[in-house]
C-alpha cells in the first residue's frame, strides 16, 4: 500500500509550468505525462470596462484561477533497438498562438514533442423526433437483442416497427422535422502533430519563434528547428558533438528563441556560457555571433567549479534585451549588447559553498533551477531548497530581495542586502546582491530541506504574480 501511495505522489510531482502570453491560461505538466490547464477567472466575473468597474466600487481583487481540463500528453514508451525505457514526465511546455477560440501548445518528453489542440465541442443530440421508437406497439419488453437474419430483416415480425406504425385517421396533423439541439459544451484536447526521432539524447527545452510557425528543440548536442505543420522534416542548426565523443567538453543545456527576431536565439552549456546566434549567417551555426561567459577568478578553481557553473535554464526579457540565467550558485543578468560579463549577478546558493561536498554525494548539486523575470523587467526570482524562491529588484537603485516559502501558510522574510551600487543596468556595471542570507541555522546550510526543491516557477506576463511548483502542488503569489 505504501509503494502504491509513493508512486501515485510521484506521478503527480509538476515538472514544467508555463504561461500563455495573455496571462490568462496557465498550464502544467507533471511526471506522469499529464497537461493539466487553468484558466483566470476574476477578468470574466467583473466585465465591463475599467470606469463601469470602478463606478461599481470593485474592489481590487488577487488573480484568480480555476481548473480548466487536463489530458494525457504522453505514455511510457520503450526503445527496443537500444534497449532504453522513455520516461513519460513532461520536461517543457510552450503555449503557441490561439486561433479560432481553440488554444494550442508544445509539451515534450525526453523524446517526442507533442502540438495539442484544446478546444469546447458542443455535444449535439437531435430531438423532436415524429416517431419515438420506444412507444412503438409491437416492442417486445424483453431487453435481449432481436435474431436478425440476412439482409439485415428481423425473424420476428414483432421488431417490424413500421409494418406495426398505423397512420391515424386523417393523417398527422403537422410534420416535426428533427431538430439538432446543443444542450453542453466540453473542452477536449487533440494531438495534431507529433515531432519524433530527432534526438538521439535527451530533450532540454522547446522555444517557439515570433514568427509564429517554427520552434526549436533542443538535446545535449543538437538543437533542430522545426515547423509547427512538418512533423516528419527538421533541420539541425546547432551541433557541437565532437568527431570523437572522448573530446567532449560541454553540452547544451538550455535553448531560447529571441522574444521579437526570428531569426536569433540562445543556447547555454554545461561550461556557463551562453551563446547567441543569428541563423541568417549559415545554415549550421557553428560559430556564434556573441560569447557570453564570466571569466574565472584566479585560484578559484576546485572540483565542483564546473559542476556548479552549468547553467541550468535561461530567459531572455520582454523586449530581448536582457538575457537571464541560472546556475547553481547565482542568477545573473546579461545585456546582449555587452558580452564582457554579466551587468547583475544575484548571489542565491552561496551560504551552501561549505557543503558541495554533501551536496554531490546526494546528488543535490545537479539540480536544474528554473528563472524567470516579470513583464517589466523589473524583478527577477528563481527557486531553492525547502521550498524556497527568491525575488530581486533589477531596477535602478533596486535594493530590493525577498525570500517566500511555497506553502499554505508562506512566511517572507526581508533579506539582508549590502548598499547597491549608483550605477545602474543601463550604465552597464556590474552588480552582485547576496540574497542569501538570513542569520541563524539556514546562514550555512543546515537547516535545510534539501529534499523538498522549488525547480519550475513562471512569471505572469503582465502582472506581479508568480506560479510555483513545489512537489505535486501549485502555489501562485500576487505583490
Amino acid at each position: 500500500m505504501e509503494k502504491i501511495i509513493r508512486a501515485a505522489v510521484y506521478v503527480d510531482i509538476i515538472s514544467a509550468i508555463e504561461f500563455d502570453k495573455s496571462g490568462d491560461h496557465l498550464a502544467t505538466g507533471d511526471r506522469g505525462g499529464r497537461v493539466v490547464l487553468f484558466e483566470r477567472t476574476d477578468n470574466k466575473d467583473n466585465g465591463g470596462s475599467r470606469r463601469d468597474a470602478e463606478q461599481m466600487d470593485y474592489t481590487v481583487r488577487h488573480p484568480e484561477f480555476r481548473y480548466k481540463t487536463e489530458f494525457q500528453s504522453h505514455e511510457p514508451e520503450f526503445d527496443y533497438l537500444k534497449s532504453l525505457e522513455i520516461e513519460e514526465k513532461i520536461n517543457k511546455i510552450r503555449w503557441c498562438q490561439p486561433a479560432s477560440g481553440a488554444l494550442f501548445l508544445l509539451s515534450t518528453n525526453d523524446k517526442t514533442i507533442k502540438y495539442w489542440k484544446v478546444q469546447e465541442k458542443k455535444i449535439k443530440k437531435i430531438s423532436e423526433m415524429n416517431i419515438d421508437p420506444s412507444k412503438t406497439p409491437g416492442q417486445p419488453s424483453s431487453s435481449s437483442p432481436p435474431p436478425i437474419v440476412a439482409n439485415g430483416v428481423h425473424a420476428d415480425p414483432a421488431h417490424d416497427y413500421l409494418s406495426k406504425f398505423s397512420f391515424p385517421p386523417g393523417g398527422l396533423p403537422s410534420l416535426r422535422l428533427p431538430v439538432v439541439t446543443s444542450l453542453e459544451t466540453s473542452l477536449v484536447a487533440r494531438c495534431r502533430r507529433v515531432y519524433a526521432h530527432a534526438h538521439d539524447y535527451h530533450i532540454n527545452s522547446i522555444s517557439n519563434s515570433s514568427d509564429g510557425e517554427t520552434f526549436i528543440s533542443a538535446d545535449d548536442l543538437r538543437v533542430n528547428l522545426w515547423n509547427l505543420e512538418i512533423s516528419n522534416q527538421s533541420f539541425n542548426i546547432v551541433d557541437v558533438k565532437p568527431t570523437n565523443m572522448e573530446d567532449l567538453t560541454e553540452v547544451i543545456t538550455s535553448a531560447e528563441f529571441h522574444p521579437i527576431h526570428c531569426n536569433m536565439l540562445a543556447y547555454s552549456s554545461s561550461k556557463g556560457s551562453i551563446r547567441l546566434i543569428d541563423m541568417r549567417q549559415s545554415a549550421l551555426c557553428d560559430s556564434h555571433t556573441k560569447l557570453f561567459e564570466e571569466p574565472e577568478a584566479p585560484g578559484s578553481r576546485s572540483f565542483f567549479t564546473e559542476i556548479i557553473a552549468s547553467i541550468s535554464d535561461i530567459k531572455f526579457s520582454k523586449d530581448g534585451r536582457y538575457i537571464l540565467s541560472r546556475d547553481y550558485m547565482t542568477l545573473k543578468l546579461w545585456d546582449i549588447n555587452m558580452d564582457s560579463g554579466p551587468v547583475a549577478s544575484y548571489q542565491v546558493h552561496e551560504h551552501l559553498r561549505p557543503k558541495l561536498c554533501d551536496l554531490y554525494e546526494n546528488d543535490s548539486i545537479f539540480d536544474k533551477f528554473e528563472c524567470c523575470l516579470s513583464g517589466d523587467g523589473l524583478r527577477v526570482a528563481t527557486g531553492s531548497y525547502s521550498n524556497l524562491f527568491r525575488v530581486f529588484g533589477a531596477s535602478q537603485g533596486s535594493t530590493e530581495a525577498a525570500t517566500l516559502e511555497a506553502s499554505k501558510n508562506p512566511m517572507r522574510r526581508q533579506i539582508q542586502t549590502p548598499a547597491r551600487p549608483s550605477r545602474t543596468i543601463s550604465s552597464m556595471t556590474r552588480m552582485v546582491r547576496r540574497g542569501s542570507e538570513s542569520p541563524g541555522a539556514e546562514a550555512n546550510g543546515n537547516g535545510y530541506d534539501f529534499t523538498n526543491k522549488l525547480l519550475h516557477m513562471a512569471w505572469h506576463p503582465t502582472e506581479n504574480s508568480i506560479a510555483c511548483a513545489a512537489a505535486n502542488s501549485l502555489y501562485m503569489y500576487y505583490a
